[in-house]
């Protein structure tokens, strides 16, 4: 059986070609893997680089999202991927997410656990690790800050009631809200989510600081205790 030879991108019909077809058609007639391939410039002698992008992309069940969490050495591990390339990948996928962040920093107060949600979803969305963060707000629930407040393993992270407190306190904060993620997914709570609301709660009425929420961001859904009534 005579083998297929496979033709680069040059050798495609120009109306074909990636670059020639967004300039005829605009960028947004080309599909993921060809903007993709745009961006590596090229393939491997047995495959372009718009194929290469495909089989990337399949492994991320097409999903952007998802090939947003890839870390340089993991996109290293196909064919064709170098460091060069998987940099471009991580650096366009990193443009993404603040493009994205973006949106977030013309939101000057906080309304809804929505608002919430849209504010922390860029910061936490790709992470393959617990984050939890805190934001701080003014009498009218305008966002003053927020800070990083705990960082830890792939299902917990540890925070100290202290420290939040002290965040406030520091931006001279009336309000705050608690955020975290679960890479696993699962947006319930656990028991441990629970205490922390429960004592960060108590640790506010004290200092008379309102606590106006606290999510739980997992992917593109997120948990709200204020919503759940909790």
């Amino acid at each position: 059986m005579e083998q297929k030879t496979r033709k680069s991108i040059k050798e495609w019909p120009l109306d074909e070609r990636p670059r020639e077809k967004a300039v005829k058609n605009g960028i947004s007639s080309l599909s993921n893997s060809e903007l993709m391939a745009i961006l590596i410039g090229s393939g491997t002698p047995d495959e372009s680089a718009v194929e290469l992008m495909q089989k990337v992309l399949a492994s991320c069940n097409d999903s952007i999202a998802r090939l947003a969490r890839l870390t340089v050495d993991d996109l290293c591990l196909f064919k064709g991927i170098g460091p060069a390339k998987a940099l471009t990948i991580v650096a366009a996928c990193e443009l993404w997410k603040r493009r994205e962040g973006d949106d977030i920093t013309r939101t000057k107060y906080i309304k809804s656990s929505q608002d919430l949600f849209r504010y922390f979803h860029p910061m936490l969305c790709d992470l393959n690790v617990e984050q939890c963060h805190v934001l701080m707000l003014n009498s009218k629930n305008g966002v003053i800050d927020s800070a990083l407040i705990g960082s830890g393993g792939l299902t917990a992270t540890t925070v100290d009631i202290r420290l939040v407190i002290r965040e406030a306190l520091m931006k001279r904060a009336t309000a705050i809200a608690l955020c975290h993620n679960h890479p696993s997914g699962n947006i319930n709570p656990s028991r441990d989510d629970n205490e922390l609301t429960k004592n960060l709660r108590d640790a506010c009425r004290v200092m008379n600081i309102r606590f106006l929420d606290h999510i739980i961001v997992a992917g593109d859904r997120y948990y709200s205790y204020n919503d759940e009534g909790v």
